[in-house]
């Protein structure tokens, strides 16, 4: 793993007649991790500046091969749509996802030793609670990309992810990748601990840290992947007072769908939305290429998700744009890039984008996930009645989810099954273009096959070892292995 340095002392050594009262001189304290502030500035840095979307969309049923033309066909679309491994350390790569989220832990264990060390710990629980959490969090997305899902059975043998709970003090440490399930402990237990410690005033733009809606959003995820699904109903009912999700979810009847083009960029990543609960921006290029690359949302995916009629019978209010003139180029309009230039004159730069990494909207289909488990189908329906409303005009009596509606659609006269299907493929649609359907591609062990427009067809089958993205080549010189193909 690639080592990060954070603070840097660099002393300029002179010989001459005032080198040794130079160095009785005081380092500047800037350098020093030994303020409340300092330390809360450092876990800025404590969430991946990366994204995943890139690489998980390409790999998932979202994807489709648009064919040859003017799109975008780079190895960082490409390989993951064939489901090969991406060898390259741009943006948007497994690779550069893996080092980011490396360096954010690291950050996290750099301000968890400063800390420890302080003479007043006490007056920094702010920032534990976030060091905890957020070093949770990263590892929680490795060993879910790059590990075997979590399966009570077999996860004490399947092979996890290096957990790093100390700042790395040597060049090429050693590090060993214990099972997903003792990732899956570290995870629960960094989570535990941190989660009472947060404070909201700590922060001045909360939505971009683990504020405390973040981290019961996270907390419910977590235990949806571990299938404990009382705790997921438990976690959800705390991201907003009472449980109330509807008039936190995003406003796309009321407010989305009578914006332009512009407004609906600008308005989804923002943090004054309240639907946002954790915001992460770093380099990429997936506001720029998300329409343009040849493997992608294609018209036939759009008409499916979108256009014709889901299980209410009715159609989702969805704005759904096409750019560059092609119609195949089809884009909904989450990300706005925001390029920084290298100078204040210059033409190159590095874009960025904002990602949410929580919303109300996930938290809310983890509750009704959770409840169809738990045997409260009732409580999960409400949930998706709750949801459509917010994305169907009219959404009345004659537009439900009813009993009637599930057998039909689905064709299956188990009600469970069919509000499972219902909320997966609300899902699907809800977060299309952030990569979130890989998630529930891999719990469900849903198969995915890719086809070429020259009709060459590749499946991803549930016992794929492809499902599980490669680790960085270099990881080897740490003593880690990659994972096997």
């Amino acid at each position: 793993m690639k080592k990060t340095t954070y603070y840097i002392i660099a002393i300029m050594l002179i010989a001459s007649a005032g080198c040794k009262k130079y160095l009785e001189q005081s380092p500047d304290q800037r350098t020093q991790l030994n303020t409340v502030e300092k330390v809360a500035e450092l876990l800025a840095t404590a969430y991946p500046q990366a994204d995943y979307a890139t690489f998980t969309e390409a790999a998932s049923d979202n994807a489709a091969d648009k064919g040859t033309g003017a799109f975008v066909s780079e190895p960082v679309n490409t390989n993951p749509y064939f489901f090969r491994d991406v060898l390259e350390r741009d943006q948007g790569t497994p690779t550069n996802y893996w080092n980011a989220c490396y360096q954010s832990i690291a950050a996290c264990n750099q301000a968890l030793e400063a800390i420890a060390i302080a003479e007043n710990p006490e007056d920094y629980n702010a920032q534990k609670g976030e060091a905890l959490v957020a070093r949770a969090y990263n590892h929680f997305m490795l060993v879910t990309l790059f590990s075997k899902v979590y399966n009570a059975t077999t996860s004490a043998q399947d092979v996890g992810i290096p957990y790093v709970t100390a700042p790395e003090k040597v060049v090429n440490g050693k590090y060993e990748r214990k099972t997903v399930a003792y990732v899956y402990e570290q995870i629960e237990k960094d989570l535990l601990e941190g989660m009472p410690l947060l404070d909201n005033a700590s922060y001045k733009v909360p939505k971009y840290h683990f504020n405390k809606a973040a981290a019961n959003a996270f907390a419910a995820r977590f235990y949806l992947f571990k299938k404990d699904y009382q705790k997921v109903v438990t976690y959800a009912n705390n991201v907003f007072p009472g449980g109330n999700f509807k008039t936190n979810l995003r406003p796309w009847v009321t407010v989305y769908s009578q914006l332009t083009g512009n407004e609906m960029e600008a308005i989804y990543t923002k943090a004054s939305e309240t639907a946002n609960l954790l915001l992460a921006e770093g380099p990429s290029n997936w506001a720029r290429n998300v329409a343009s690359y040849r493997y992608g949302l294609r018209t036939d995916l759009v008409y499916e998700l979108f256009i014709y009629p889901n299980v209410t019978g009715a159609s989702w209010v969805q704005p759904l744009y096409y750019r560059g003139g092609n119609t195949e180029n089809w884009i909904v309009l989450k990300f706005r890039e925001h390029f920084v230039r290298s100078s204040a004159n210059a033409d190159i730069g590095v874009p960025y984008t904002i990602f949410p990494l929580f919303t109300a909207e996930e938290a809310l289909f983890n509750r009704a996930e959770a409840n169809i488990y738990l045997g409260n189908l009732t409580a999960a329906r409400n949930d998706l009645d709750d949801y459509a409303s917010m994305r169907i005009e009219d959404y009345s009596s004659e537009y439900r989810i009813t009993n009637a509606a599930l057998r039909n659609f689905y064709n299956t006269s188990d009600v469970k099954t069919g509000l499972l299907n219902a909320l997966l493929d609300f899902k699907r649609a809800e977060f299309i273009q952030e990569g979130m359907r890989w998630f529930d591609i891999l719990r469900y062990e849903i198969p995915v096959v890719h086809t070429s427009v020259g009709g060459e067809s590749e499946t991803l089958a549930p016992d794929d070892k492809r499902r599980l993205f490669q680790l960085p080549q270099e990881v080897v010189l740490a003593g880690v292995e990659q994972n096997p193909r």
